[in-house]
């Protein structure tokens, strides 16, 4: 609300403010939305001066309208759907369908992503998937927050070398990925606070742009400092969230947190850090073992709990066992395999 005074914009001097004052107008919105005739008329005011200034002040505190097909346009321009990297593969038993389909085609700049599961699920694996798939196949900067120590350089590599036997082209995607180590919520706030100040230049590394920010995982550091006597907690939480939602939107990348789980009353499974941070996140995939007979103990399976784009609750199946090339082209008929390792 912006009270009006002399000087708030050309026109508006001390004896209008005082007339207007003697008809409860007060404010700014006062003024644009009434009559500026009547209001005239009352005030012994100037029509023509009082238009004006309605004018300016309209131009000034007000946003213009903008049509739906604006945003719609405004929307494909600026959005990139980055993809986590994990491909289709077949076996004659069971379809092992990618994180993409969940995700409907990927991870989308702008937005929240969550990954949800117990330990042992393999949210740092898929992290560090998309990581390196964002990093070698867009070449585009990554970067990698990690709270938990989960982080391990050799696996990276690994994926790399299944990519491509190029040394240069490895080299080349494992400096796109700038990695933070932060173990407390202090630290992590710092972190965001300092990046989105330096515009994400940080992690810029031979003139390419930030795609993605990563971290895993909230919980790990935000957990801890909730419930029993630490009443901060829910505001450090809030704080984290929205460093990462003005991360996402003002320089328009794809964010990917992990968070652990809890059960609720009826034993199911669901997302931690309580309802609050349940509106955070824009899409929310929720990892779990397989727990199909005759099942592979590296098979998993990944269940849409949040989405705007389709129906919650759809599953798909992948596989966490770390393979060559090589076998992967003969158990699986020549179909890609996973871009994830154990």
């Amino acid at each position: 609300m912006v009270l009006l005074r002399e000087g708030l914009c050309p026109g508006l001097t001390v004896d209008m403010v005082k007339a207007l004052q003697t008809e409860d107008i007060r404010t700014v919105e006062d003024l644009v939305s009434s009559d500026s005739e009547e209001l005239a008329q009352k005030c012994s005011l100037s029509y023509k001066a009082l238009v004006a200034v309605r004018r300016v002040l309209l131009a000034q505190h007000t946003a213009f309208p903008v049509s739906g097909a604006d945003l719609y346009e405004e929307l494909l321009s600026s959005t990139s759907i980055l993809s986590t990297g994990n491909h289709s593969v077949w076996s004659s038993k069971v379809s092992l369908c990618s994180v993409d389909k969940l995700l409907d085609s990927g991870l989308y700049t702008g937005e929240i992503t969550e990954l949800a599961g117990g330990p042992g699920t393999g949210k740092t694996q898929l992290c560090v998937s998309v990581a390196m798939n964002i990093a070698h196949e867009l070449k585009q900067n990554v970067l990698y927050i990690d709270t938990n120590g989960g982080m391990c350089a050799s696996r990276l590599l690994q994926m790399l070398q299944a990519k491509t036997t190029n040394t240069v082209e490895q080299m080349n995607a494992l400096q796109r990925i700038r990695v933070f180590r932060v173990f407390d919520v202090f630290s992590l706030l710092c972190c965001l606070q300092n990046l989105r100040a330096c515009g994400l230049q940080k992690g810029s590394v031979g003139g390419g742009s930030v795609k993605a920010v990563m971290v895993d995982s909230v919980s790990a550091v935000v957990f801890c400092m909730l419930g029993g006597k630490q009443t901060e907690g829910m505001s450090l939480m809030i704080q984290v969230a929205t460093e990462l939602k003005m991360i996402a939107k003002d320089y328009n990348v794809a964010v990917l947190v992990t968070n652990h789980v809890t059960r609720d009353g009826n034993g199911q499974l669901k997302a931690g850090l309580g309802q609050t941070w349940s509106h955070i996140p824009r899409t929310r995939i929720l990892l779990q073992r397989a727990n199909r007979p005759g099942a592979p103990t590296s098979l998993r399976t990944a269940t849409l709990t949040k989405s705007s784009r389709q129906p919650c609750y759809l599953m798909e199946e992948f596989d966490l066992c770390e393979q060559s090339a090589e076998e992967l082209k003969s158990r699986f008929s020549g179909k890609r395999k996973l871009d994830t390792t154990a």
